[in-house]
């Protein structure tokens, strides 16, 4: 009689790489999303036979190009096992940052690196008290959402300031590359550099390790605080980024601008596989999520939905995207030990 080491599984010996892991995650979660892509697009196509062309799908893409710019930092935050709900507030900080110092008369292009450089401060700001001080991170970009919004809503009042040079609202109105507007050739550059550092990069794996045993990485002799630090930091920059190519795409400023915007992006995050709890997922399923949403929400249009009914969609959407997984991962454990 074979012992019960003897008849189990044999241990599989192939090492796991980048693009195995990839290719199995295919299979799962990330082909579920495949799948409901190519159904909402299928669906679209049906209502309107232009849905395809170029100018509708760059189109698509630049009426929420900030949020899914934002979408591939908190990739990276989520991954961690941390989360940032202050990115929407510190894009509206950047862009009144820039429209107070135009009507001081200070030069645009000075103004756009001093609301980055703000954008940098408070993602050391909210680095310095999760990484150094170890606050929680929903505690502390929950106060930075509330406090940054309220700087903003100070520097600019309720007024909308507009009258920037026409060259600064090009950028964000009209193509720079061919189709493309500049906005969108940013999107596809951060998703290649993001894509690689996940993928093939040493920072990449501790950003996994951390996420997924903060006190293993810590052994290990992974630098937790420095990569949770820079983290944030990146997250303060690209989203003030977003926020001053959000100015340029309306060509004016408003403290209440780009209100909500971190629940769309979160929503991309977590419906694209990545765990809330931290350490697992993919920027493949990442990109499959911003494909769905975005279609989605077109398709919705074209059906003449409300925006108030679409935004109850997407937040459904944030629920299940949560939920789901973890029903899935609990039915094939159930059905791994019944095998």
């Amino acid at each position: 009689m074979k012992s019960a080491q003897q008849s189990a599984a044999p241990v599989s010996n192939v090492e796991e790489t980048p693009l195995t892991t990839v290719l199995a995650r295919l299979r799962s979660w990330e082909g579920l999303l495949l799948l409901l892509v190519v159904a909402v697009i299928a669906f679209n196509v049906a209502q309107s036979p232009f849905y395809l062309q170029v100018s509708n799908q760059i189109n698509l893409f630049q009426l929420s190009i900030e949020k899914i710019i934002l979408a591939l930092v908190l990739t990276l935050v989520i991954i961690n096992a941390e989360i940032d709900l202050s990115v929407a507030s510190v894009m509206a900080l950047a862009a009144a940052t820039l429209a107070f110092t135009f009507e001081k008369g200070i030069p645009v292009p000075l103004g756009i690196v001093i609301a980055l450089a703000v954008g940098v401060a408070c993602g050391a700001f909210n680095g310095f008290w999760i990484a150094r001080m170890g606050l929680p991170s929903l505690a502390v970009t929950l106060a930075g959402l509330i406090g940054f919004r309220g700087i903003a809503r100070i520097l600019v009042e309720d007024r909308s300031v507009s009258g920037f040079p026409d060259w600064f609202n090009r950028l964000g109105q009209q193509p720079l590359v061919g189709p493309l507007p500049l906005s969108l050739i940013i999107f596809f550059v951060m998703l290649a550099i993001t894509l690689v550092l996940l993928q093939s990069s040493a920072f990449g794996r501790y950003i996994y390790v951390i996420g997924n045993s903060k006190d293993v990485a810590r052994y290990s002799g992974v630098k937790v605080v420095r990569v949770k630090f820079l983290l944030f930091v990146a997250s303060g920059f690209v989203s003030a980024l977003a926020g001053l190519l959000l100015a340029a795409r309306l060509g004016a400023v408003r403290g209440n601008m780009a209100e909500g915007f971190e629940l769309d992006a979160i929503t991309m995050v977590l419906l694209g596989g990545v765990s809330i709890f931290g350490g697992s997922g993919t920027l493949v399923g990442v990109a499959l999520s911003i494909l769905l949403i975005l279609n989605l929400r077109n398709g919705m249009s074209l059906l003449n939905v409300t925006g108030n009914t679409q935004t109850g969609v997407i937040g459904t959407l944030l629920i299940l995207s949560v939920l789901v997984p973890n029903w899935l991962r609990n039915a094939q454990g159930m059905w791994r030990r019944r095998r």
